[in-house]
């Protein structure tokens, strides 16, 4: 699998990443995650111009995610009901978004971000037991709630490898 910056050429196919994601989401019992059209085209084009939007790709566009690393700390991680596992300069994943296309995708988006930072944060949806899930297979730890820019609350988890 092929993980690259993404371009506004493949905004089509990333939102049709996201919506069958959203669908996906809906299925497994998350039904207020990612509601009201988050995340929007003009959110993915903002990624894309920022230089944080990732594409996996096989044959065709299979994932997408945001990943940010370096001098940028996430705003909504600065208060934590918790404790992250340091303060060390870390990388963090959002919008991570898979269809039913291809299988791998959360491992190949860790994976990559892995390759280029040892510390990792992530926040889900307390009903997204999918991504809890993987999160706690392969090593994170269940830091605390932050809440994100609408005020609602997003599991957090971090990992140092």
């Amino acid at each position: 699998m092929e993980i690259r910056k993404a371009t506004t050429d493949d905004l089509p196919d990333i939102m049709d990443v996201i919506d069958l994601a959203r669908t996906i989401m809906r299925e497994t019992g998350n039904a207020t995650q990612w509601a009201n059209g988050y995340p929007s085209v003009e959110t993915i084009q903002d990624d894309i111009a920022q230089g944080c939007g990732f594409i996996c790709a096989t044959d065709a566009i299979v994932g997408y995610f945001f990943f940010r690393h370096g001098a940028h700390p996430e705003p909504t991680y600065t208060h934590i009901e918790g404790r992250w596992l340091n303060d060390e300069p870390y990388g963090v994943i959002h919008r991570l978004a898979s269809g039913r296309k291809a299988k791998g995708i959360a491992q190949a988006a860790f994976d990559f971000a892995f390759s280029l930072v040892e510390n990792v944060r992530v926040d889900t949806h307390a009903d997204n037991l999918p991504m809890q899930n993987f999160l706690v297979k392969n090593g994170f730890s269940y830091c605390g709630v932050i809440y994100v820019n609408d005020g609602t609350p997003r599991d957090a988890f971090q990992k140092r490898q």
